[in-house]
């Protein structure tokens, strides 16, 4: 199981959860399960290319990815943070 970080704007997909654990060997097949579990909440990080949208970030630990074939080890934890707008 991968652990999962929600940005805030993704919580309502959640049920106000900020921390899930989602199982996968790939940041794909983990925001399949989430999606799975909260319909609607890959389609906020991932578009329809299977490319991780402009204004989202994914890091696996430190390091940013872009990615959605991007490997998971054991203990990995896998952040999603969006972009804040406004002016």
């Amino acid at each position: 199981m991968t652990r999962v970080l929600i940005p805030s704007q993704l919580i309502a997909y959640t049920g106000g959860a900020t921390r899930v654990d989602a199982a996968g060997a790939t940041v794909g097949a983990v925001l399949d399960d989430l999606d799975r579990r909260f319909p609607g909440l890959k389609f906020r990080v991932i578009d329809e290319q299977d490319r991780v949208r402009k204004h989202m970030r994914l890091f696996i630990g430190q390091a940013e990815t872009r990615s959605v074939a991007q490997a998971l080890g054991p203990g990995d934890e896998l952040l999603i943070f969006g972009a804040l707008s406004g002016g």
